[in-house]
C-alpha cells in the first residue's frame, strides 16, 4: 500500500456482494478495483453535475 491509498473495511448487503464478485469476475478485475472504479465513475457524474457538464 502507498501513502496514495488508504485501506479501510466496508460492510456490504450480501446481494451487493454477490453482485460485485460476478461483476469483477466478468471484468477480469479484482473486487477492490470493481470498488474503485464504480465510485471514481460516480465521483466524476457528480462533479458534472455540479458543473453543468452533461455525463
Amino acid at each position: 500500500m502507498t501513502e496514495a491509498t488508504k485501506q479501510f473495511k466496508v460492510v456490504l448487503p450480501l446481494e451487493i456482494k454477490r453482485w460485485l464478485a460476478i461483476q469483477a469476475a466478468t471484468n477480469m478485475r479484482s473486487q477492490n478495483s470493481e470498488i474503485v472504479l464504480a465510485l471514481k465513475e460516480k465521483m466524476e457524474r457528480s462533479e458534472n453535475e455540479k458543473s453543468g457538464t452533461p455525463a
